[in-house]
């Protein structure tokens, strides 16, 4: 493998750009705004249908903000973040093993729909200490196996017995560019189809639900135990994929709970996708701390009593 420490985060996305078009596992990482920096080369990337991997240890903004944790990248993550209508798939990890388990099932997803996926993790879990069981390594693709493998699109050259493939997002006529794009979007729909990932914890009798992802979702569980010490039945859902989202499934829960608060390491951003989920079946409010401000348990069962139970 190359490791390689490249002279900006522009160029570092778009070296990821050409080794992906090469048919390689390629993956970058960074922190909040140099991730805002490589969004150019994602755009690409998302417009030439490659895969790649991202990965965005969130800290607190805007701007250069502080090194904290936080949670306020998530429109960028999942409203696409560069310009186009576009989606990376977006996985969300609670723990370090999930940080390891899910660069492979980033690279699985993106080479299965030949698009970007980001790992939109955070400073917490980005600097947590905790024990993990890693995977037997598997043989990279030579060169012959990537050009049987992938040969329909990867950039391998031409030879005598083989045509040269173009990698390119570039679309001039305006007709072939929207037939591309409704392409892109049924491409997103299967995604949405096929592709949803969530764990649920004490719903079966809840009737409060915290929805909650990453480091969010761990003191959520925290969370729900002091309340159900108080005799508040809440449970958790934790959306693991941010996109696609667990839509169908909060509305399903919105037909059994009273009210559901979502959790985030921000002002509130996810708490939109989950109020267009339930369809105002029930209400729906957001607890957040920010700027690198960690919450507690006991917040968050403070907050769901005022803000939901006593309304």
């Amino acid at each position: 493998m190359v490791v390689l420490q490249a002279e900006s985060e522009v160029a570092a996305a778009n070296m990821l750009y050409g080794g992906a078009a090469c048919g390689k596992k390629v993956m970058t990482s960074s922190s909040s705004p140099g991730v805002s920096l490589k969004m150019e080369a994602i755009s690409y990337i998302a417009g030439a249908e490659l895969p790649a991997l991202v990965v965005n240890v969130v800290r607190g903004g805007p701007g250069l903000g502080t090194i904290q944790p936080a949670q306020s990248d998530y429109f960028q993550a999942t409203k696409g973040g560069g310009h186009g209508d576009y989606h990376s798939i977006v996985l969300a990890p609670n723990s370090v093993q999930e940080m390891a388990d899910f660069v492979e099932l980033g690279f699985d997803l993106a080479f299965k729909y030949k698009n970007p996926s980001m790992i939109l993790s955070d400073g917490m879990i980005g600097q947590m200490m905790e024990k993990v069981e890693l995977k037997d390594f598997k043989p990279r693709l030579t060169e012959q196996e990537i050009i049987e493998k992938y040969g329909d699109w990867a950039t391998t050259g031409k030879t005598a017995d083989r045509e040269r493939n173009v990698t390119t997002s570039l679309e001039l006529q305006s007709e072939l560019q929207e037939q591309f794009n409704i392409k892109l979007q049924k491409k997103y729909r299967e995604l949405e189809a096929n592709e949803v990932r969530f764990e649920t914890a004490f719903v079966d009798d809840a009737e409060y639900l915290f929805v909650a992802y990453g480091s969010s979702s761990r003191i959520c569980m925290k969370a729900v135990e002091i309340a159900r010490e108080k005799g508040i039945k809440v449970g958790l859902l934790r959306p693991i994929t941010l996109y696609p989202f667990p839509k169908k499934e909060l509305n399903q829960l919105a037909d059994q709970v009273k009210g559901m608060l979502s959790v985030e390491m921000s002002a509130g951003q996810m708490v939109e996708d989950v109020m267009l989920s339930v369809e105002s079946k029930v209400p729906v409010e957001h607890f957040g701390r920010f700027g690198g401000i960690i919450p507690s348990p006991d917040e968050i069962v403070k907050a769901l009593e005022e803000k939901i139970i006593k309304g």
